[in-house]
Formats: structure tokens, C-alpha cells, sequence
């Protein structure tokens, strides 16, 4: 399938950031609960992140560069956790931090100019 091998590491950097995403910041919404538990448990789902994480960089390092899949990495990893923190965290963005994601999305667009 033409240009799959351009989809598939975003498709996995995704999925990947979603687990990243509840391991680093899902306890948030569990304060009460150990932190021994908290982290043991951060670190399962992190398990699920490095399997999606290393094969997108992999197989996207045959059509990107380190730098394109790691400025593709942060823009994903703030939608993913723009629409985290609103629906799961109940903690809505404002203007600041979408000018400041902007930005972001800014410097990652100029990583992808030849």
C-alpha cells in the first residue's frame, strides 16, 4: 500500500503517547493512592508505550529523519494530551496554552523544510 510506510510510525506514535500519557500523568486523578503502587502501575503501561514507541522509530526511521519523528512525536504528544487533560483530568485548556502548543506546531513545521 503506497505510502503506509509514511502512516504507520504516526499511527503507532498515537497509540504510543496515549499510554505514555496514563502512565505519566493517569495517576493524577488517583492523589489517595500509594505511591508505590502508583508508580509500579505507571510502569506496566509504560510496557505498552516502548512496544508502539520503538517500532514507529524504527520503521519510521526509513522514511523520516530523527529530528521529523521526534518533532512529530511532541505535536502528537500534545493532542494526545490536550484532549487528556480536558476529558480525562476535567482541566480544560486556555488561550496560553493553545498559543503555546502553537508555537510548538510552528518549530516542528519548520524541522519538516528541506
Amino acid at each position: 500500500m503506497p505510502g503506509f510506510e509514511r502512516i504507520l510510525p504516526v499511527l503507532l506514535l498515537i497509540g504510543s503517547n496515549v499510554f505514555m500519557t496514563f502512565a505519566w500523568y493517569g495517576h493524577l486523578k488517583y492523589r489517595s493512592a500509594p505511591l508505590a503502587a502508583v508508580i509500579g502501575i505507571s510502569w506496566g503501561i509504560a510496557l505498552f508505550e516502548y512496544m508502539l514507541m520503538v517500532p514507529a522509530n524504527r520503521i519510521g526511521a526509513a522514511v523520516y529523519s530523527a529530528l521529523q519523528l521526534k518533532g512529530m512525536q511532541e505535536v502528537i504528544t500534545l493532542v494526545v494530551f490536550a484532549g487528556f487533560s480536558t476529558w480525562y483530568l476535567g482541566q480544560p485548556l486556555k488561550w496560553n496554552h493553545w498559543a503555546g502548543f502553537a508555537l510548538i506546531v510552528v518549530a516542528a513545521w519548520l524541522i519538516f523544510l528541506d
